[in-house]
């Protein structure tokens, strides 16, 4: 199979349309079709964005033989039913985070596909940020000795077209934990090149969100090689700006302005010999996201986040969750 991947889009999102359509063109692929649970969006979505067709049938689309992929980008409930449709008609699948609701159900889907041997990435952009790669490479190469603490700030304001479903609809998985801290997760294993094993959390409802959400929590992450890290999300913060950094005995890392969707930002180390910033060539993180991706489906490497990432990721959102609520130190599931 070509790298350039005919791909369908499981719905019509606002991710889709800002950062996904133009990252898989600039690929190579053929956006064929789309589906909406809406008739009239779906339809006025392919005409604005110059797409073959539009459907409300999962299983027309999934089903279609010329579609290689699919990309779903639905509330987060649907997305187990969804990508086992493809799967089992044998299409590759790309699927926003979290991967689902339960590690049971993200079980499922990460079995389907190993099973018939198909590509299957979560799609945790930030893994393609050139900051945290930059990040990722010095730890490896010791230039901060061995770590010893990690910092996540990764609070930032929900803008009104986003808010939604993730304010006020809890079976849909809504709430600042499955929106932004299976990121952290999924950044910090990265970067760290560690596991998260427990979790201990509080969160907090800023005023935003509705139903029980929270809009705001914080944590601390114990890992597999030692390191302890902490983690700031929330949905309510206006002016605050985003960071990770990771302090090792002998030098801090220090990222600025890097949990983004955009490609920007700066990666400052300090060490004995003073400051010096890390050579940063930035790239769309999509873009990046998509043309791995493609790779994989063609039989070479693995997708930026793998579902397994997308698993254990979510693992260590749903003990954030856990902790927060019992109010004890909650151990991560890494089974897969």
């Amino acid at each position: 199979m070509s790298a350039s991947l005919r791909w369908g889009l499981i719905g019509a999102s606002t991710i889709a349309a800002e950062h996904m359509i133009g990252a898989i063109r600039a690929n190579g692929g053929d956006i064929i079709a789309v589906m909406s649970a809406s008739a009239d969006r779906a339809k006025a979505f392919a005409a604005k964005h110059d797409i073959r067709r539009s459907t409300t049938d999962l299983a027309a689309l999934v089903g279609g033989d010329d579609i290689d992929a699919v990309y779903i980008s639905t509330t987060n409930e649907l997305h187990r039913g969804q990508a086992l449709a493809a799967a089992d008609v044998g299409k590759h699948a790309l699927c926003e985070k979290p991967l689902a609701l339960t590690l049971a159900d993200a079980r499922a889907i990460v079995h389907a596909y190993r099973t018939r041997g198909l590509a299957l990435g979560t799609n945790h952009h930030l893994r393609n940020a050139a900051t945290l790669r930059a990040m990722r490479e010095a730890i490896i190469e010791g230039r901060i000795g061995k770590p010893l603490f990690a910092r996540v700030f990764h609070a930032v304001y929900l803008p009104p077209h986003l808010q939604g479903w993730r304010i006020d609809k809890p079976e849909a998985g809504g709430g600042v934990i499955l929106d932004i801290t299976v990121h952290d997760a999924d950044t910090l294993r990265f970067v760290l090149g560690g596991e998260p094993i427990a979790v201990t959390a509080m969160t907090s409802k800023g005023g935003m969100s509705h139903k029980g959400l929270e809009d705001g929590v914080m944590g601390v992450v114990r890992f597999s090689n030692g390191v302890l890290a902490q983690f700031h999300d929330a949905f309510t913060t206006r002016y605050a700006t985003t960071g990770f950094e990771v302090h090792g005995q002998e030098g801090s890392l220090i990222g600025r302005d890097c949990m983004t969707q955009t490609p920007k930002g700066e990666v400052v180390l300090r060490t004995a010999k003073g400051e010096e910033n890390l050579h940063i060539e930035h790239e769309s993180l999509y873009v990046r996201s998509v043309r791995l991706f493609s790779a994989a489906a063609a039989g070479h490497g693995s997708p930026a986040a793998t579902g397994e990432d997308g698993l254990k990721s979510l693992s260590m959102a749903l003990a954030t969750s856990e902790a927060a609520r019992d109010g004890r130190e909650t151990p991560v599931d890494l089974a897969v």
